[in-house]
């Protein structure tokens, strides 16, 4: 049985059990950042598919294994910001979707920040994106968390 950390402000972490891991792809262009975010999530407990352009976004969405979530940056070769985006949500419109980049990239696309959930490429982020990765599946999902 897999475990995932709960954060509370007040409380120190504690452990949510989970009855399945979850398969999460992990898309951006840069290499580092990729494998970063591969190890990390592994190291949660996740199964991990990694994704270095639009392409392979969309091969991996379409022609493998379910995925339960993405993590995407928009920022990929051979792909338009949104057409990636567009392309799985018309495709498969229930995967969750937490978009990994730079705020100022797309402050502006109002259709980004209101279709997926968001965080900040920055320093420190990734302790905000496990969060937001275990909350985005806690509600996408919330029978494949045991009871507390």
């Amino acid at each position: 049985m897999l475990h995932r950390e709960e954060f509370d402000q007040d409380k120190e972490p504690r452990i949510k059990p989970m009855k399945e891991p979850f398969t999460i792809l992990i898309a951006d262009r840069n290499r580092h950042v990729r494998e970063f975010l591969k190890r990390e999530m592994i190291e949660e407990g996740y199964r991990v598919r990694v994704a270095k352009n639009g392409r392979e976004v969309l091969k991996l969405g379409f022609n493998h294994e379910p995925l339960d979530l993405l993590i995407l940056d928009l920022d990929l070769p051979d792909a338009s910001e949104l057409d990636v985006l567009g392309r799985l949500q018309d495709r498969i419109p229930v995967l969750p979707v937490v978009v990994h980049a730079f705020l100022s990239e797309y402050v502006d696309q109002s259709a980004v920040l209101s279709t997926a959930a968001f965080v900040e490429k920055k320093g420190t982020s990734i302790d905000s994106l496990k969060k937001v990765v275990l909350d985005v599946l806690r509600e996408a999902y919330p029978k494949q968390f045991e009871p507390e």
